[in-house]
């Protein structure tokens, strides 16, 4: 089988990776993400997943599979990217209290030293729960929000934040697995089971 490279430094990523015996090799990438007001959500998405895999790919000629992911939340056509402290982090759980959301996964998978590229999305729509000031503060004491695109994380204590979600729950935490195992069988002939 390929080499499998994962190019995030995400923790959560190579942790749902493992899982199915995959073994990647971690190589992060150091591409200036940068958003471009013109652009949809989900080609922010897709551009960023993309820059990604092609600059880890490019260091790779034996064929191996990269695949790169950027997960964005977006409210109300808006994009929250990571806070830069507390009361950004504040201020975004403030916004997504009682609302819907969109967690958006672009995802791109390299073959290296050939043409193959694919690159698709996945979107999941989260409705937060009323927050009081409170509830805000004690999970912000937490620091989960901390490198977490729109100041929470599902998959640890912010689970509680989230009233329903629908869609890949997988995507929320920043990969969706199932959309992955189809582009892995349908393009290179990879099963994660």
């Amino acid at each position: 089988m390929n080499k499998i490279i994962l190019a995030s430094s995400s923790p959560r990523r190579k942790e749902l990776l493992l899982k199915y015996n995959l073994k990647p090799i971690i190589v992060k990438s150091s591409i200036k993400e940068k958003i471009s007001p013109n652009e949809t959500t989900e080609q922010i998405a897709m551009a960023l997943a993309f820059e990604k895999a092609n600059q880890v790919g490019m260091k790779y000629n034996q064929g191996e599979i990269v695949i790169g992911a950027d997960t964005i939340v977006a409210y109300e056509g808006k994009v929250l990217g990571k806070p830069k402290g507390e009361e950004d982090a504040k201020y975004m759980l403030k916004s997504l209290s009682g609302r819907e959301h969109e967690v958006i996964t672009g995802i791109s998978i390299i073959k290296s030293n050939s043409n193959l590229r694919i690159i698709d999305y996945e979107r999941t729509i989260v409705k937060f729960r009323k927050l009081t000031d409170r509830k805000i503060e004690n999970y912000i004491k937490t620091k989960e929000y901390i490198d977490k695109a729109g100041a929470y994380g599902i998959q640890g204590v912010g689970g509680i934040l989230v009233e329903r979600i629908s869609g890949c729950y997988f995507n929320v935490v920043g990969l969706p697995l199932y959309k992955l195992d189809i582009l892995l069988e349908k393009y290179f002939d990879i099963s994660l089971l």
